[in-house]
């Protein structure tokens, strides 16, 4: 795969981050060859008319990224343009060859469809088990921060009005964000 040179920038000298090196790791662990020979009966074949299908072993380790990383299609897709990282491990070269969220819910769906999944996992737990490794359930957060208009018309007046404690806790609070609320002084 060529490099694009906005990935092949801060190649030379800079720290590796820990998703990089999981994903190095990962590489090397699961056994792809494997999991593309089960896939492969069922996958479309290239050479038809119409818009051609993406390489089999991207379209696996984008599913891969989705499930480590637990993102929905959408994320997927955004998360694959945001991070170059990502887009390396796939076998993406290029931003206009990253497929969008309805080709990874299809991906997904065949997979789902022929029952595929169960037999990748098996197969991966049995290649771990004979390098004697071992699979281990966790947690990748994946924060989004949602948009809400915020409902603080006349809230204001009565937080300065109210003498007891609790509003002297809310007080500090608008005080340090006012900038946000736009909200009035208190005095």
């Amino acid at each position: 795969m060529q490099l694009t040179f906005g990935d092949a920038e801060g190649l030379g000298q800079r720290k590796k981050t820990r998703r990089e090196l999981f994903l190095n790791e990962m590489d090397q662990v699961v056994p792809w060859k494997r999991l593309l020979a089960l896939i492969e009966p069922h996958y479309p074949l290239t050479g038809r008319r119409g818009r051609q299908p993406y390489a089999l072993t991207t379209m696996l380790r984008i599913h891969f990224l989705q499930q480590w990383y637990a993102l929905s299609d959408p994320s997927m897709e955004e998360a694959l343009y945001d991070t170059a990282v990502m887009r390396r491990f796939a076998g993406i070269n290029s931003l206009d060859r990253i497929p969008d969220e309805t080709t990874i819910l299809n991906f997904r769906r065949l997979l789902e469809t022929h029952g595929l999944g169960g037999k990748m996992l098996e197969a991966v737990n049995a290649h771990l088990q004979r390098q004697g490794l071992s699979l281990r359930a966790g947690t990748i957060v994946d924060a989004t921060i949602i948009h809400a208009p915020s409902s603080t018309k006349g809230r204001s007046e009565q937080i300065c009005t109210k003498s007891d404690g609790s509003a002297g806790r809310w007080l500090a609070s608008l005080r340090s964000i006012r900038h946000t609320l736009k909200a009035p002084p208190c005095n």
